[in-house]
């Protein structure tokens, strides 16, 4: 997110606030179209680089597009307590589904079940995890929203349901490996399963961004959605802020704020 602070374009005026793929600098010069307008600042506007901005758009087209959740279904959420998958988990209660969350930690568990209304969270860093998993799924997954990879995602590919659908979102698990893993093959359960696994960017559903970004924003006034933000203050603490994106130490989406304004 930025502010305007000089500008050449007829739909910008200085003093607005932007949001885009934009880089860790505190001037820069941008083409008007390849930013964003904030549209109200009448909510805080860290809610538009989490719920109401892109990883909203991600959990609400990545879910409902693919992932078709219906009512009394299971659905399972990995990195449950990040940006997109804490809300994932609350439109998929929203739509009737059963929810269980995966997050570590003590913390996290609690913040997916007293605060956010999963219905089960189960922590992948305890010793028993396969065990609580399979407790918390007696009836399998129809729906399981993958944004981590890894071992953690061969215990959950084990309880897909018939038809079972698999938006993949991300694998940040696997993302600073070294080595190519060797680990369960998963064609074999998408054939017994005849699962759906499909991988996509949020970028490919923007004819749906309208009416995910007016339906998102009315759930967040009406109490029904909430979004928790990691904020660390001043510019230079970006590269600490984005390691903990791999570590897991933020809660929801994680945010730098370089100025008062």
């Amino acid at each position: 997110m930025a502010k305007v602070i000089q500008s050449e374009a007829d739909n910008f005026n200085v003093g607005d606030y932007v949001t885009g793929v934009l880089p860790w600098q505190k001037i820069i010069t941008v083409d008007a179209q390849k930013v964003n307008p904030i549209p109200s600042k009448e909510v805080p506007l860290y809610l538009y680089l989490s719920v109401l901005g892109m990883p909203g758009m991600t959990a609400y087209t990545g879910l409902l597009e693919i992932g078709k959740p219906k009512q009394g279904e299971t659905v399972v959420v990995s990195a449950a307590s990040g940006a997109v998958g804490s809300v994932v988990g609350q439109i998929a209660k929203i739509k009737g589904a059963r929810v269980v969350g995966i997050a570590g930690g003590d913390e996290k568990t609690s913040y997916l079940t007293d605060t956010l209304g999963f219905d089960v969270a189960v922590d992948y860093k305890r010793d028993d995890f396969a065990e609580k998993l399979e407790q918390a799924v007696p009836d399998g997954i129809d729906v399981y929203y993958e944004n981590v990879g890894g071992a953690l995602s061969d215990e959950v590919f084990k309880h897909l349901n018939q038809f079972a659908r698999v938006p993949v979102c991300g694998a940040i698990s696997t993302y600073n490996n070294t080595e190519a893993e060797l680990g369960p093959r998963i064609q074999e359960t998408l054939v017994k399963s005849q699962a759906l696994m499909q991988g996509f960017v949020v970028a490919q559903f923007s004819d749906y961004f309208k009416e995910a970004s007016e339906q998102l924003a009315k759930w967040v006034s009406e109490g029904k959605i909430k979004s928790e933000v990691t904020i660390d203050n001043g510019f230079n603490q970006l590269p600490t802020a984005f390691r903990k994106l791999f570590s897991g130490d933020n809660f929801g989406k994680q945010v730098v704020q370089v100025s008062e304004e």
